[in-house]
């Protein structure tokens, strides 16, 4: 690899953290200026409200992505589970928290998962984990996973609040 491709690399990583970064600002603007149940507003019973998808957003972020990496830096290719976002919002009460509160709890999670991938050498983001449903993942592959994800629901809440 020419040291050329090897900073386009790195140009193209640190343009994904600041994506990544930037998730929490853009589902503020997106909810900015929400009535308390307009933000709790469900279009049928299979799809979350906005508040939802931030709360959903937030668990991912702690009890799975922040997992995964710490897990792929300290194993030797550990097996992740994967995160059943479903079953943990039927089992939560995601209606009855504050959007702010859980907006913050979820860009103070996002801003420490990017803190230590943006600390991470080349060597340390190919390091793997077999991810279930998925396969072989490396810390780079997971940011990008990361960002696929955050798209996703990022584009489901500009649906949601036409």
């Amino acid at each position: 690899m020419t040291d050329e491709e090897r900073n386009a690399g790195r140009d193209d990583f640190r343009a994904l953290l600041e994506f990544l970064k930037d998730t929490p600002n853009k589902l503020a603007n997106l909810t900015d200026g929400l009535a308390d149940d307009e933000i709790r507003l469900k279009n049928s019973a299979a799809e979350f409200s906005a508040l939802e998808n931030i709360c959903h957003l937030r668990d991912l972020e702690l009890l799975g992505y922040t997992e995964r990496i710490r897990r792929i830096l300290a194993e030797a290719d550990p097996a992740l589970a994967d995160f059943d976002g479903a079953r943990l919002a039927a089992e939560s009460s995601y209606d009855t928290e504050q959007p702010g509160v859980v907006l913050q709890a979820f860009q103070n999670a996002r801003i420490e998962n990017i803190k230590l991938l943006q600390a991470l050498t080349g060597v340390e983001l190919e390091r793997q984990g077999t991810l279930a449903g998925v396969g072989k993942i490396t810390l780079k592959r997971l940011a990008k996973l990361m960002r696929e994800h955050d798209e996703g629901h990022l584009e489901e809440l500009r649906v949601l609040l036409l």
